[in-house]
């Protein structure tokens, strides 16, 4: 008998899919049948698996994407803090106009960096998401093929029973 969901923590959607299917290709065939007799606690079990790795990868997922908002609200902050700076500096300094000058130079440089190192973390993550989100899609490619297969070996099998 399989293991209960429980001990596939860590295991890979392929792996228990290879799993499933295992279970499904080594079945005991009915007679007279393209039917096979499957161990519904095994199954259930895997495919219990299966529903838990799901979430989890796409949590990391959406949780690269959060950080990357996060640090985008973060540069936007600390652009604004500096900027405000500025400004009350330049406010002290009004009488000497080359000061004043520099300093509103320095604060849109220093605008300019945040917005492109935050522009940039937004490329990573959409890159990273996209990265996963690929693999995923030749994951579930995979999977479609062992399950077309699986369900074609079956199709194909004769139905009558061995004497």
């Amino acid at each position: 008998m399989t293991a209960p969901a429980e001990d596939h923590d860590g295991a890979s959607l392929i792996a228990i899919l290879d799993e499933l299917a295992s279970l499904v290709t080594e079945a005991r065939q009915m007679p007279m049948s393209a039917s096979v007799l499957v161990n519904r606690a095994e199954a259930l079990d895997l495919i219990a698996a299966a529903k838990a790795v799901v979430p989890g990868e796409i949590q990391a997922a959406d949780d690269v994407l959060t950080g990357a908002e996060d640090v985008l609200a973060d540069a936007r902050e600390r652009a604004a803090r500096i900027l405000q700076e500025a400004e009350e500096q330049a406010e002290r300094l009004v009488g000497q106009e080359s000061v004043v000058e520099m300093a509103r130079q320095r604060a849109e440089q220093v605008i300019t960096a945040a917005e492109e190192r935050a522009a940039q973390l937004a490329r990573d993550a959409n890159d990273y998401c996209d990265r996963q989100l690929a693999q995923f899609e030749i994951d579930l490619g995979a999977i479609t093929k062992q399950v077309r297969a699986g369900r074609d070996r079956l199709a194909t099998q004769d139905p009558t029973p061995e004497p």
